[in-house]
């Protein structure tokens, strides 16, 4: 009997790599093959797990007639070649985590009456969430109150799936003293200059108090370097992130929805600052989430100064009841079987 075929379309950032990366993990006994995007995150996860296909799809989101005529140029080649993998590879079902790589996917299956499902991590539903996801048999969601906005999408509340080292005790092997409170700085698989330079800017009054600073900075920090301490490890990217949130006392992190659900998986108490310009200020609703929960406190970034930041977390690191507080809280906005509630969705949708 031929092994059922997983075509998996996720692309761009860790809130949407790692969340199907860890349903795929659930499907080992399938046959899984990636639809991503030349020159995103894919490249360097994904072929070492699973055989990669690559499409030129570009988001719509540009202003510019001719860059939005280009993209949807794109868009339609995307989609005629997804439509051909499909075919030729007689794939059974696609899973997707959103974005823009979803659209040619979701489209090409739909042509083809090949079943779809969706997961949407973010409390704002993306476009191409609200655009097809009527489409897709089943749109699972990282927040509850995202159904609200999708009123004409069968959907089903999972939680955003984490790796699976997150679901078990990780060692941390960095310098970091056993009994100091621990600091971790994150901003997203892509960095955050604005958090890193307020950041650095504050942690001489978080070392005063005792603290360690581990700071994940991203590839593209130009002030990467700039501040050296006994009590601050400054790493670009570090791949033991579960280990790191575990151990932590604190996080200060943007509001990507993938973080944000590792953050409840590891009960890290959190201070929050969603980035600007995320598309549908996605991050900001992520954020308030969590802050409703009691789970987060929120900074906006627009006239944040170093004073507000360092005040924040200073407070939280003076109040360990409060941050207990807020660790049950983050706990109960994440689903600790969401990755085999999303697998077990994804082989009913074949057997029906």
């Amino acid at each position: 009997m031929a092994p059922t075929r997983l075509l998996v379309a996720a692309s761009g950032t860790g809130g949407h790599l790692f969340p199907a990366l860890a349903v795929a993990e659930q499907l080992s006994d399938w046959e899984i093959e990636w639809l991503g995007v030349p020159n995103r995150l894919e490249t360097k996860l994904v072929p070492a797990c699973y055989p990669l296909r690559t499409v030129p799809v570009e988001g719509l989101q540009s202003r510019s007639p001719l860059r939005l005529l280009r993209a949807l140029g794109l868009l339609g080649l995307s989609t005629l070649q997804v439509w051909r993998l499909l075919r030729d590879r007689r794939v059974d079902i696609v899973f997707t985590t959103g974005g823009y790589i979803a659209a040619p996917a979701i489209v090409a299956a739909r042509q083809l009456r090949i079943p779809a499902l969706l997961h949407e991590s973010n409390a704002i539903p993306g476009r191409v969430t609200r655009w097809l996801g009527p489409q897709c048999q089943t749109v699972a969601l990282g927040f509850a109150d995202a159904a609200k906005r999708l009123p004409r999408c069968q959907t089903v509340w999972t939680s955003t799936p984490v790796r699976e080292r997150f679901r078990s005790p990780q060692p941390l092997a960095l310098p970091v003293p056993e009994n100091a409170p621990l600091i971790a700085v994150v901003g997203g698989s892509q960095g955050a200059v604005a958090v890193n330079r307020l950041v650095r800017a504050c942690a001489p009054a978080w070392f005063a108090a005792g603290a360690t600073v581990v700071h994940l900075t991203g590839e593209r920090d130009p002030d990467a370097g700039t501040m050296k301490h006994p009590q601050y490890v400054e790493l670009p990217f570090y791949d033991n992130v579960a280990g790191l949130f575990q151990r932590a006392d604190l996080a200060v992190s943007r509001a990507g929805a993938g973080t944000l659900t590792e953050l409840a998986f590891t009960r890290t108490p959190s201070v929050l600052i969603p980035f600007p310009f995320a598309a549908d200020d996605h991050q900001a609703y992520n954020a308030a989430a969590f802050a409703s929960a009691g789970a987060a406190v929120v900074l906006s970034q627009a006239n944040l100064e170093r004073d507000h930041l360092q005040t924040a977390v200073l407070e939280l690191l003076g109040d360990r009841e409060r941050r207990a507080a807020m660790a049950a809280r983050a706990a109960s906005l994440a689903v600790p079987e969401s990755a085999e509630q999303l697998a077990a969705l994804v082989r009913a949708a074949v057997e029906r």
